[in-house]
């Protein structure tokens, strides 16, 4: 189970830097976006949040971290994103590609991120999924790390996808 007040991050590892001053970019794979934020409070994450989680794909997502952040460019629009590892998507040694991945992205969000959200009474206008073949310090830039993002507006039970 995985613990956290409401103006708290979760995390597997210490806490996380804010981005950057101006943001970061991050590619997608329905686009691009430019991603600024600034991450509200950081905390522990419990321990089971190591354990992988099925995905469609059958690859292997652990959950890394939940930010809660201001949206990009909407002060008091809060957004939540959740960063998983998935080692498999890595450039030239994985073995899932964005278009296998795609689906995995729409299941944690609503078989993680929902439950989450409606656990810890949060609201967000915005939940960002995102894998990374290795950790990345939220707002760094890692040439090397191959990242997916896709963001969704949580409606009742559904997330529904949203374009950057």
């Amino acid at each position: 189970m995985i613990r956290a007040s409401r103006y708290q991050t979760a995390r597997a590892t210490c806490a996380a830097p804010a981005a950057p001053a101006g943001g970061a970019w991050f590619a997608r794979g329905r686009g691009c976006g430019y991603l600024a934020a600034i991450p509200f409070a950081f905390c522990a994450l419990a321990a089971a949040a190591a354990d992988a989680i099925a995905v469609p794909s059958g690859q292997t997502v652990t959950l890394a971290e939940v930010l809660l952040d201001d949206a990009p460019g909407q002060p008091g629009e809060t957004w939540a994103r959740f960063r998983f590892l998935a080692p498999q998507i890595a450039r030239g040694t994985g073995t899932v590609s964005y278009e296998t991945a795609a689906p995995d992205m729409d299941h944690l969000c609503g078989a993680i991120a929902l439950p989450y959200l409606a656990e810890h009474g949060l609201a967000p206008a915005r939940v960002v999924i995102s894998l990374s073949d290795r950790m990345v310090p939220f707002g760094a830039q890692d040439p090397a790390a191959t990242q997916y993002f896709e963001a969704y507006r949580p409606e009742g039970a559904a997330c529904m996808w949203e374009a950057f």
